[in-house]
C-alpha cells in the first residue's frame, strides 16, 4: 500500500517526492495524503526486524495538525448529509429542490 501511495505521489519524505525504494531514517518527516487530509508523521526510529502493527507506534509520532483532522470530519459529515451512500444520482425532483435551495441561499 505504501509503494502504491508513493507511485501516485501521495507520500513525501522531508517534503520531497520519493521512489518506493527510499529508505527512511530516524528524524525524517513523512507526509501522506489520504482522503483529502495530509497526515504528518515523524520517524522516531527504525526497528531491526519486522514488528507487529501494535508496536509500530513506538517508532513513529503523529504530528498531524488538529485542523486537518477537523477538516476530515467536516467533509465526511457533509457527504453523509447530502446523500446517503448507495442511493445513486439525484432524481429530477431532488435536483430541482437542490437548485432552488441554492438559489434561495444566494
Amino acid at each position: 500500500m505504501a509503494s502504491e501511495a508513493v507511485k501516485k505521489e501521495k507520500a513525501k519524505v522531508n517534503n520531497q517526492i520519493v521512489k518506493p525504494s527510499k529508505e527512511v531514517f530516524a528524524g525524517d518527516h513523512i507526509t501522506i495524503r489520504i482522503n483529502q487530509v495530509d497526515y504528518q508523521l515523524e520517524v522516531l526510529g527504525v526497528p531491526d526486524s519486522r514488528v507487529s502493527a501494535k508496536l509500530v507506534d513506538q517508532y513513529r509520532k503523529d504530528t498531524t495538525p488538529a485542523e486537518a483532522l477537523l477538516h476530515k470530519n467536516t467533509v465526511e459529515a457533509a457527504q453523509k448529509h447530502y446523500r446517503k451512500k448507495g442511493l445513486g444520482r439525484p432524481t429530477k425532483k431532488e435536483r430541482r429542490s437542490i437548485e432552488s435551495f441554492k438559489e434561495e441561499s444566494e
